[in-house]
């Protein structure tokens, strides 16, 4: 019994990681609530994700509200950029749709633009994880994640897929909700870590890797 509640037990470990992306869930659903702090919640969500939950750093409430207040300014003007791309694409899918039920106008292009408005969601989340890992400026941060997320296609599809995973859960199992947002973005931060280690600054790159091998 003594080992079973050990914290270092593979088990525990495992159930300590899920409740803390449960709460992380609840926090980025509150923080997102007003709909123009979402980026900045994205970016919290992200860098609690992987400073916490995967590395053990920091508290959860510290790590996430930190990094929210820091990301605020920066991360909401580009989730307003974002926004207003998912919201023409959002707008584009139902006209079209509408058309493809009615068997007329351009409603084959109802399938085409669903695979863009699913590449712009997984853009957001290339999005709040660079602006949560890194300074620059709001053109730079839209400009990098866009790039880096391009830049190799295979780490590009597995988030993909976890967002459509997630999109699809969410759907199915709304109880899922819980956990589906922290999810996401930790399963996430494995690939993305990956990119940005290998278009880095080497001092970049090095302070990276010495936080991947702590």
């Amino acid at each position: 019994m003594r080992r079973l509640l050990d914290i270092n037990n593979p088990i525990m470990r495992f159930l300590v990681a899920f409740f803390d992306l449960m709460a992380l869930s609840v926090l980025w659903a509150v923080f997102s609530a007003p709909i123009i702090t979402m980026g900045a919640a994205s970016a919290a969500l992200y860098s609690a994700a992987y400073t916490h939950v995967r590395r053990g750093d920091d508290y959860l409430w510290a790590s996430f509200f930190n990094a929210f207040k820091e990301n605020f300014k920066r991360s909401t003007l580009c989730w307003l950029v974002a926004l207003l791309v998912l919201g023409l694409l959002t707008g584009d899918a139902l006209i079209l749709r509408s058309m493809a039920m009615s068997g007329r106008g351009m409603g084959y292009l109802y399938y085409p633009v669903l695979f863009l408005l699913l590449l712009a969601l997984t853009w957001t989340v290339y999005l709040a994880a660079y602006a949560a890992r890194f300074e620059g400026t709001v053109k730079e941060v839209l400009r990098f994640s866009w790039m880096l997320m391009r830049a190799h296609p295979i780490k590009l599809l597995c988030v993909m897929i976890l967002v459509l995973g997630g999109i699809v859960l969410a759907l199915t199992v709304p109880p899922a909700l819980i956990l589906i947002p922290a999810g996401v973005y930790w399963g996430a931060s494995f690939p993305i870590e990956s990119t940005f280690l290998q278009h880095l600054r080497p001092e970049d790159r090095a302070r990276l890797e010495k936080e991947k091998n702590e």
